[in-house]
């Protein structure tokens, strides 16, 4: 393959992930898609509809992860998810401030750049917040405290931490195997858990988590197999084009948001190029920007006074800390993570839920103070 192949490969690979990214944001817009919402609702209203959408989500997604590995579209070893080493202090340190600063910050990273799309001038201050603490946890002081502390606590694997290494080595079967029986049997677990709910099968939900679902899963194939070169003609070295972990990526709203201001703010170094994350960022805002214009929902919106930017100041900052503590989001964890049933997944996806409970009850104690 020559150079200007491998440079038309990454342009395709950029705009199909341009135009995912435009579909993930117009869906979260027009049907309110959000983690943080959902838990919300279930504590303060004891209402499960956004939940079994986020549900729905991870099981298209987990299914569809699965079949496309079982098929060998993706390599499941590849993905930036895999790993032999299990960080699961990493995942529930993370997960837990990640969750917490959520709450705080009134939507996790994919809701923060929705809510830019719609006007959010405070969602934009987040967004630059959360970068830079995620830039600074990445490679700068709080990446220091990072690896000296919750990173050195681990347990290796031979085969690699994940539930189908797990279960093919438990059943003499091949990963792909026991990928594609998991993603089908846990995945089809929640869809139909997802359905089954009281008055949930209306097209608003159906959408949000179908729809979400088969995004993460395209992401994975346009990642994973159509950037995937098995010769690189430089490096002679496998590749996965336009990526920012050299690994097949899928969806997550942290690490991208501080590579995107890093592009932004050296764009003439020519050495700072387009990613999958900086044009899914891109992609989630215009998304948003255009159902809420087309259905007539944008507004400005900016903080209601000091504690309101306080708030939000501390809650970008612990998502920024978490979420790449944690190798993820609600999005980057909760759903392409958690899609390749990653080891670390299940750790960081019920620490993001505790986190963003606490945080929810931390606001009704200090409301009950103010009564």
């Amino acid at each position: 393959m020559q150079a200007s192949d491998l440079a038309t490969l990454s342009t395709q690979v950029l705009w199909a992930t341009f135009i995912l990214s435009i579909v993930f944001g117009a869906v979260a817009q027009r049907t309110h898609f959000c983690t943080m919402g959902a838990v919300s609702d279930i504590v303060n209203m004891g209402d499960w509809t956004r939940m079994r959408q986020w549900a729905l989500a991870i099981g298209v997604a987990m299914a569809g992860f699965g079949i496309l590995a079982y098929l060998g579209l993706v390599d499941p070893s590849k993905v930036i998810y895999a790993s032999n080493r299990w960080i699961w202090l990493s995942a529930a340190v993370g997960g837990s401030l990640f969750g917490f600063g959520m709450v705080l910050a009134s939507g996790c990273g994919s809701k923060t750049l929705v809510r830019i799309g719609g006007g959010s001038l405070k969602s934009l201050v987040v967004a630059i917040v959360m970068g830079v603490s995620a830039f600074a946890t990445m490679k700068g002081i709080t990446a220091v405290v990072r690896v000296a502390t919750v990173d050195r606590v681990s347990v290796d694997f031979a085969a690699g931490a994940s539930l189908p290494q797990w279960l093919a080595a438990a059943f003499a079967i091949t990963p792909s195997t026991a990928g594609l029986t998991l993603g089908l049997i846990l995945g089809g677990g929640l869809i139909v858990w997802a359905l089954v709910g009281r008055d949930f099968r209306r097209a608003e939900n159906l959408i949000a988590g179908i729809a979400i679902g088969c995004v993460v899963t395209a992401m994975w194939w346009v990642s994973g197999s159509m950037g995937f070169v098995a010769e690189h003609p430089e490096t002679l070295q496998e590749a996965f084009l336009a990526t920012n972990s050299g690994r097949a990526e899928a969806l997550s709203f942290v690490a991208p948001v501080a590579y995107s201001l890093d592009w932004l703010m050296f764009f003439s170094d020519k050495s700072k190029v387009l990613t999958v994350g900086v044009v899914s960022v891109a992609g989630v805002i215009v998304g948003s920007w255009m159902c809420a214009l087309s259905v007539r929902t944008f507004r400005w919106e900016g903080f209601g006074g000091t504690e309101d930017v306080a708030n939000h100041l501390v809650g970008a900052f612990l998502m920024g800390v978490g979420g790449v503590t944690a190798m993820g989001c609600t999005v980057g964890q909760g759903l392409s993570g958690i899609s390749t049933l990653s080891a670390t997944s299940l750790i960081a996806v019920p620490a993001i839920l505790t986190g963003a409970v606490l945080a929810l009850k931390y606001q009704m104690w200090r409301l009950e103070r103010l009564v």
